[in-house]
């Protein structure tokens, strides 16, 4: 037997107001709401602070421990790699308590001041290591939409409008 769908539920409709005063005041009260949740923000990012502050001592100190650890199994191992790999057989030292593991990274590329290194490789004939990224030139596009007419993929939206509501702010001085 199938389970009935449930459909989902509509959004609750908006508060219409019905007039310039009940519009005014329907302002008013997005700019008590912002302030609130402004309000809230900071006191939840003051908590988060104090929290993180309370902690970042001991998260220090037990990471720098961590570290000397982690230098002294590493600085053992290395020393003893060759018997406790079998001649290098191994690339894992496995202990009552965990492994430890000899990983080789893969190779990867680091450059420095990109710019000069693409100019010369292609001052060079080094092009094939320069890599092209085309892409849509949308402004372009919106300079001469009438050249894209018509063009499968391509729309251009407007008259898109925004309705923006700016409660008024009294500042402290």
């Amino acid at each position: 037997m199938k389970k009935p769908r449930l459909k989902a539920t509509a959004k609750p409709l908006a508060s219409v107001p019905q007039t310039r005063d009940e519009c005014a005041e329907m302002i008013n009260q997005i700019g008590r709401v912002q302030r609130e949740i402004a309000v809230d923000q900071a006191a939840m990012n003051d908590e988060i602070a104090a929290i993180t502050d309370s902690y970042t001592g001991s998260i220090t100190e037990r990471t720098r421990q961590l570290k000397l650890l982690q230098d002294g199994v590493q600085a053992f191992c290395e020393a003893n790699r060759e018997e406790m790999t079998e001649g290098g057989k191994t690339k894992t030292i496995g202990f009552v308590t965990g492994t430890v593991q000899f990983r080789q990274r893969p190779p990867s590329v680091a450059v420095r001041g990109p710019d000069s290194v693409i100019d010369f490789l292609k001052r060079h004939g080094l092009d094939r290591f320069v890599r092209v990224k085309e892409e849509i030139n949308k402004e372009a596009i919106l300079n001469e939409p009438a050249t894209v007419a018509g063009v499968a993929g391509i729309s251009i939206k407007t008259g898109v409008e925004d309705c923006v509501i700016t409660p008024f702010e009294q500042e402290l001085s």
